[in-house]
């Protein structure tokens, strides 16, 4: 052959290569919409979804359960030097029969895992480094080691049909039945193990003093979550890949860990989000046949992580800045009641009607900003307008009255103000014109509970430090 004919034999083996290395991706079918793509997807007609499908919901599973232990504890960059220190195990177990074998390369990667966890506690026991010093030098050490065998076995005659380059950044169409009955016992151990010893590692991943105080085996317990974790990280290499694993471990716990403050419903909430995770990265990487599953997986991890980050019952950032907008709005509320409590007692508590102009100049306030406050108290059942124009615009001489819970909600206010001004003085010695401005804080957060230790302690007074009334919800009535 000539020299012009190998050059396009050469041409024409270049343009195959894109090829050949999306011939396994889940969404390599012929040219058609997304939209037949994704009905193709959830009628699971072929194999490969079904295997893929099945393979990540498995991961997820095991990845979110196991993944919890690893947040709680604060040791989530245990799951990053676990998936980097199994790549030696996985090259290992290949050249253990020359062939991408499940079962050799299980258990080649796991003894690397383990390997590496006992290293990382070896080199804290022994030396001064802190723990997550040693596992960035044993993830960085594992993983280069990895990498240079991994390049050698390319480089053999078998190299090139190893599929070793599948396990770096994962391809769930490459799941094979062995790697599905792996993954289904792994699960399995994972889910008995954990039902059995749950309160141990309960006790462990919260305060291992504790648990050493209890006589429990505290390092075979913290082994066998660690070999558990390994197995996890070694079943989803060849999905996600050694790169993206440890977000795997990660994200979906830590979703969890947002929206409940209970081990038991972490558990169930992560390995729900996990295997969400992995039905979505199928599911979407489906769709085209340049769309990667591992980076996918990851992401709807990631986006799940993000809506319990905005909107998470308790710690979300879109429940905490209403329930600071509905706390300013109420301490707000308050200020304005404890200022027509201050007019009252002024009047020598015989007015029950004030003007919107003597509220303004008590609050030292404008004349628009009383009328407002004036509303939200009526809005809010606390006061009454005497004017018969209540939509209109308030003058400075238009009246209004509080209602009777306004008006003992008020007393409420002032008496945990002077309470606390007193309490104080008395027990922290602050002086007398030093705590107005902390009672001004505190006065909107003490409970009722609270409120009653502080009237015993201080023996029922009557009068603050300044020879006030402190009021008293039976004694003062509008």
């Amino acid at each position: 052959m000539n020299r012009a004919g190998k050059q396009i034999l050469f041409t024409l083996a270049l343009l195959a290569l894109p090829i050949l290395a999306h011939a396994a991706k889940i969404g390599d079918i012929s040219e058609t919409s997304w939209t037949e793509q994704a009905i193709d997807f959830f009628s699971f007609q072929q194999p490969i979804i079904r295997t893929a499908l099945i393979g990540t919901l498995l991961i997820g599973f095991c990845c979110g359960i196991l993944g919890s232990f690893l947040v709680v504890r604060k040791l989530s960059l245990l799951g990053d030097t676990l998936s980097h220190a199994v790549l030696p195990g996985v090259a290992m177990g290949f050249l253990w029969n020359a062939s991408k074998d499940p079962w050799a390369i299980f258990v080649g990667a796991t003894a690397a895992g383990i390997l590496g966890v006992a290293l990382v506690g070896w080199i804290k026991q022994t030396t001064h480094l802190k723990e997550d010093s040693a596992m960035g030098m044993v993830l960085a050490g594992f993983y280069g080691v990895g990498i240079c065998m991994t390049t050698v076995i390319q480089n053999l005659a078998m190299g090139n049909k190893s599929g070793l380059d599948k396990f770096f950044f994962g391809q769930a169409a490459a799941l094979s039945s062995g790697d599905i009955r792996l993954l289904g016992i792994i699960s399995l151990i994972t889910v008995v193990v954990i039902l059995l010893f749950y309160k141990e590692f309960l006790v462990i991943s919260f305060d291992i003093g504790f648990a050493q105080a209890l006589g429990m085996p505290v390092k075979i317990l913290h082994y066998a979550l660690m070999a558990l974790l390994t197995f996890a990280v070694v079943v989803s290499l060849q999905a996600v890949g050694v790169v993206l694993v440890s977000a795997l471990l990660i994200t979906p716990a830590a979703a969890a860990f947002l929206l409940t403050d209970r081990m038991h419903w972490m558990l169930v909430l992560a390995a729900v989000f996990g295997m969400l995770s992995g039905a979505i990265g199928a599911f979407v990487s489906y769709l085209s046949n340049n769309l990667p599953t591992g980076p996918f997986i990851v992401l709807g991890a990631t986006s799940i992580f993000l809506l319990a980050l905005l909107f998470g019952p308790r710690h979300g950032l879109l429940p905490k800045i209403l329930r600071r907008r509905k706390q300013r709005k109420r301490i707000a509320l308050e200020n304005t009641l404890k200022a027509v409590f201050h007019l009252n007692e002024n009047s020598q508590f015989t007015k029950r009607a004030f003007e919107a102009g003597k509220l303004a100049t008590e609050r030292n306030a404008s004349l628009h900003e009383t009328e407002a406050e004036i509303r939200n108290l009526v809005k809010a059942g606390m006061a009454l307008r005497l004017d018969t124009a209540n939509g209109t615009k308030m003058s400075g001489k238009a009246q209004f009255e509080l209602t009777k819970p306004g008006w003992y909600r008020a007393c409420e206010i002032v008496r945990n103000h002077r309470l606390w001004e007193l309490y104080l003085t008395n027990a922290a010695q602050y002086q007398t014109d030093h705590v107005h401005d902390d009672a001004e804080d505190t006065e909107h957060h003490l409970g009722e509970d609270i409120v009653l230790r502080i009237e015993a302690r201080l023996k029922n007074p009557i009068h603050d430090p300044h020879g006030k009334l402190i009021p008293n919800r039976d004694a003062i009535k509008p």
